[in-house]
């Protein structure tokens, strides 16, 4: 009854917020590889069109920092979704929490009930979005040495720098670091300069890798060095920090397996070693020939 009451009241407000609010879609130019489209796409009507309606309505509760700080992060996670989109999915982790958890629910705990479930509800996709990020990430670490390879290579055959990624974006496989430089090669295309542009892509995911292979282009360009030695100079490091990676994550293995170790295989093997030795003891116990004799 409690659910069915809480239920009609959050849709009471959503209508009530609903009809406060026009729902309408802003539409802007999608850049292309080389160039800009300056007809808006629009996009087409397919199942999610009424959640992104519906997603309107969090544009007040989304704003100013908190907004900055989801489409950042969104960003980061490669998730195409949009800060009211995302608020939305927090919306119904707590109602789904809440529902999914109120047959084990006391009359005496409501409040507290209330209090983790949505506190739950609230950080699920959070946690959700953090592990994506994390993801992300890995993958641009490691991909990152061999796009400098490549674009190494590129440059020292006789391309230039803007030649060079255009190169490596469209022969390389797509991965998560294809698509960083694909961005890159866009926003230079349309006007945006390249130190801006690296700049960007440093300040995007606050990765030490990234900020030196961004740091070394700038100051390659601002000094007029060669760009080709810089980048085999870079790739060298890459490689460098990435065997000492290597190294510090073998080094962490054996402190990993300690855990498992402790609770899971010692106890089977002394439960296979001991076992037998205990159960001959039980069943031939020489204390009782001791006391009997």
């Amino acid at each position: 009854m409690i659910t069915f009451i809480l239920t009609l009241a959050f849709l009471s407000g959503f209508s009530f917020i609903l009809g406060l609010f026009p729902v309408e879609t802003e539409y802007r130019p999608t850049l292309q590889a080389f160039g800009y489209q300056t007809n808006p796409v629009k996009k087409k009507k397919g199942p999610f069109f009424i959640i992104r309606k519906v997603a309107l309505i969090n544009k007040p509760l989304v704003s100013g920092f908190l907004r900055q700080r989801i489409a950042k992060d969104l960003s980061m996670a490669h998730v195409h979704m949009t800060p009211e989109e995302f608020f939305l999915l927090k919306e119904a982790g707590i109602i789904i929490t809440l529902v999914l958890t109120y047959p084990m629910i006391q009359p005496d705990m409501l409040i507290a009930w209330l209090l983790l479930c949505s506190g739950c509800g609230y950080m699920l996709p959070e946690w959700w979005l953090r592990g994506k990020i994390k993801t992300v990430k890995g993958s641009l670490i490691k991909e990152l040495p061999d796009a400098i390879d490549l674009l190494g290579l590129c440059v020292n055959a006789g391309l230039d720098f803007m030649l060079a990624l255009k190169w490596v974006v469209e022969k390389s496989p797509p991965s998560v670091m294809t698509n960083e430089l694909n961005i890159l090669l866009q926003e230079i295309n349309v006007g945006k300069t390249r130190r801006d542009a690296l700049k960007d892509l440093a300040s995007k995911y606050n990765l030490p890798d990234l900020s030196s292979f961004s740091r070394t282009l700038i100051q390659a360009d601002k000094m007029g060095t060669s760009v080709s030695d810089a980048l085999n100079l870079l790739s060298e490091d890459m490689r460098l920090a990435r065997f000492r990676r290597g190294e510090q994550m073998a080094m962490k293995a054996p402190m990993k397996l300690l855990v498992p170790l402790l609770l899971f295989i010692f106890p089977v093997v002394g439960i296979l070693v001991a076992g037998p030795i205990f159960l001959q003891f039980i069943e031939d116990n020489p204390l009782n020939k001791l006391a009997g004799g």
